[in-house]
């Protein structure tokens, strides 16, 4: 362990003293950050044009200061302007303005059931919809022309909204029921997200030991190291000192990532990332990522060059994307026979737990136990296959080894 630990702390030196490395490492969130708070400051899409829409009412059943409490209500992006402009001279004065509308709030609203509205060809259509929404003090003044008091208003008025709720829940009340679901679900995605960035960071940065086994290979830097230790302690410290270097990439992610979320929302993270469902999630993430190192390493080691890497060592690079093609399907139906087949492939496993466990209303607990020992299984198998397999192919030089050779070498 003292060997394994003395080259995990030389892998972690060497590429922090590199120049590409540190570069990449501080490059890639702060062009994040800076492209994220550039399109904040730029704008665009439709949503960004109707903070600036004008829209001129005419006013001619008294609801104005009510339609300004709507728009203020439901954060509406509209300004509101009192006007006596008639509809005659409505076309004139959408020429001297921009992005503006008129409209007219008088008796066709309860004649016809209409409120006429005049925009020009620069009026975004996105902005209808939200001026749609304050016809409400209209109808409330047309329920109260009807002789309703002000109790039977508001009951009229209540929105009604269709709350599902589960069968045992019945009892619970419906703000109780859906603040606690949002609740449960948010502790459940966040700390999932959060395990999902970890898992990405660390299997890229394991990805680099196949360049450092080839390179070392190909330097003869590895007869070097194998003079002061053995290829399985040369193997293990390469796999834990990647693993740092992946924590400290997620360090820096966060370092860049926290500030700028609670800079721009309001969301309370911390309140839902460190609860106990995160201790999980990290535990499924570091068991993906000691399997796919162990590939790495190993089928690292079989190559003389890593630009001259064949078929079978580009497949072995693929094998922790394959979960990809599968988002869909198991986001569609995480419950179906497909996602519970794909949680107990190793290949697949880290990435489709993860997804399943934030996708679940409820966790089978039996189901998550039965595919983190296959995990941990194939950890177990793969790390001594791969021990087997570096042992051999780090001191074979001038050219690729072929699957053939390395089955060989696994069966000996």
């Amino acid at each position: 362990m003292r060997n394994t630990m003395k080259v995990a702390r030389w892998e972690i030196k060497r590429n922090l003293k590199n120049k590409t490395f540190i570069i990449s490492l501080f490059l890639t969130p702060a062009l994040m950050v800076v492209f994220g708070i550039l399109g904040s400051l730029s704008g665009g899409g439709d949503e960004d044009e109707t903070q600036a829409m004008k829209i001129y009412v005419n006013d001619g059943l008294g609801v104005f200061e009510s339609l300004e409490e709507t728009a203020d209500r439901y954060h509406l992006p509209l300004r509101l302007f009192r006007t006596d402009v008639k509809e005659a001279d409505v076309g004139k004065e959408l020429a001297k303005r921009e992005k503006a509308a008129f409209l007219f709030a008088d008796e066709r609203a309860f004649s016809e059931g209409v409120l006429p509205l005049y925009t020009g060809d620069d009026f975004p259509d996105a902005a209808i919809s939200q001026i749609q929404m304050l016809t409400e003090p209209v109808k409330f003044l047309q329920l109260q022309r009807l002789g309703l008091t002000e109790e039977q208003l508001a009951v009229v008025t209540k929105p009604i909204s269709v709350q599902p709720m589960r069968a045992d829940e019945g009892a619970q009340s419906p703000e109780r029921n859906k603040d606690g679901g949002e609740a449960a679900a948010m502790k459940k995605a966040v700390p999932g997200i959060f395990a999902g960035v970890i898992l990405l960071c660390i299997i890229f940065s394991g990805m680099m030991i196949f360049q450092s086994a080839s390179q070392e290979k190909k330097d003869k830097i590895a007869e070097i190291l194998l003079s002061s230790v053995t290829p399985n302690e040369l193997m293990q410290g390469k796999i834990v000192g990647y693993f740092v270097l992946g924590l400290i990439q997620v360090a820096v992610f966060i370092a860049f990532g926290i500030p700028f979320v609670l800079w721009k929302t309001d969301f309370p993270l911390f309140r839902y990332l460190f609860v106990p469902e995160l201790l999980l999630f990290l535990l499924i993430a570091v068991l993906g990522y000691l399997l796919f190192a162990a590939l790495f390493v190993g089928i690292g080691a079989t190559m003389s060059d890593i630009s001259t890497a064949g078929n079978f060592q580009g497949l072995v690079i693929m094998l922790p994307f394959i979960p990809l093609f599968f988002i869909g399907p198991v986001s569609a139906d995480p419950s179906g026979t497909l996602a519970q087949v794909l949680t107990y492939v190793p290949f697949t496993s880290p990435v489709i737990l993860l997804l399943r466990l934030v996708l679940l209303d409820e966790w089978r607990w039996l189901e998550i136990v039965l595919s983190l020992a296959v995990l941990a299984a194939s950890v177990w198998l793969f790390m001594k296959l791969a021990g087997k397999i570096f042992k051999i192919g780090i001191l074979l030089y001038g050219k690729n080894a072929t699957p053939k050779e390395i089955w060989k070498w696994i069966r000996a």
